[in-house]
């Protein structure tokens, strides 16, 4: 039987939010093996001078516990 385990993640970026997704599963795998998935349950944009200057992601990654 396979057992999965989900964390919670924020992940940002300058440029946008598929990057910022993409930046999460890259860095979420230098510490956690077999990542399954990533959900993103929210985004929003940093604003600074009325321009968008970041991208933000509240993400659920799902791996697979080893035993």
């Amino acid at each position: 039987m396979a057992i999965s385990q989900v964390i919670e993640i924020l992940a940002c970026s300058r440029t946008s939010w598929e990057d910022a997704a993409a930046n999460t599963a890259k860095e979420a795998s230098k510490t956690v093996r077999g990542i399954r998935g990533v959900n993103v349950q929210n985004q929003s944009a940093v604003v600074e001078k009325v321009k968008v200057a970041g991208y933000r992601l509240e993400c659920k990654i799902t791996f697979r516990v080893e035993q």
